[in-house]
């Protein structure tokens, strides 16, 4: 019996893709001042951070630095929409390419691979926090989410360090594996824990 091969983080970019593309392409102008679940951003901050990161993850890919001491707003030029959905793309091709994954990458020299997953998880929770600020619903690829919950459990300790993540929110028994996944991150996916204002 042969082990198979673990999905490659070009794969898995192209499926969180596919699902978060509408949502960022939908949103409308009049819910940018939207309150989101990260406390810190509205709606216009968060898709202006997750663009910073589809655009710094490329170079990441190529083994080149990134810059996250700056978030430019991105949301301020025209065709803001089609950009977003181009860099995506080209997001998804730089960790398709040959050696994407392999050696290490970024300033804390992580493998590339863990690298790779921190931007899947950003395109699959930052999404859903665009989702419910916006009052929409949000259904990761399940396969993207099985490939994230070892990941997220083992970066989760330096995630929390760094701020990155808060703390763990405790579910019920039958809470699903995306919620359980979420709630690693420190957000508590139930539908009464937040509430748009």
């Amino acid at each position: 019996m042969t082990n198979e091969a673990p999905p490659r983080i070009g794969d898995l970019l192209r499926s969180a893709a596919t699902r978060a593309t509408p949502l960022i392409r939908d949103t409308a102008d009049s819910s940018l001042g939207s309150p989101t679940p990260c406390a810190e951003y509205d709606v216009r901050a968060l898709l202006n951070h997750l663009f910073d990161v589809v655009v710094n993850f490329q170079a990441l890919a190529a083994k080149g630095s990134a810059d996250f001491s700056r978030i430019p707003d991105r949301l301020a030029e025209g065709g803001w929409r089609e950009s977003f959905e181009a860099e995506i793309g080209k997001l998804v091709d730089a960790w398709s390419a040959p050696g994407a994954e392999e050696g290490t990458s970024g300033a804390m020299g992580l493998p590339a691979r863990t690298v790779g997953f921190m931007v899947v998880l950003d395109l699959t929770v930052h999404v859903w926090d665009l989702a419910r600020a916006t009052g929409r619903s949000f259904d990761p690829d399940p396969a993207v989410v099985a490939e994230l919950v070892d990941e997220v459990e083992r970066m989760a300790p330096m995630a929390r360090r760094m701020s990155v993540f808060e703390e763990p929110v405790d579910l019920p028994a039958d809470a699903t594996a995306f919620e359980r996944l979420l709630a690693t991150t420190g957000r508590d996916p139930r539908p009464e824990a937040w509430s748009r204002g």
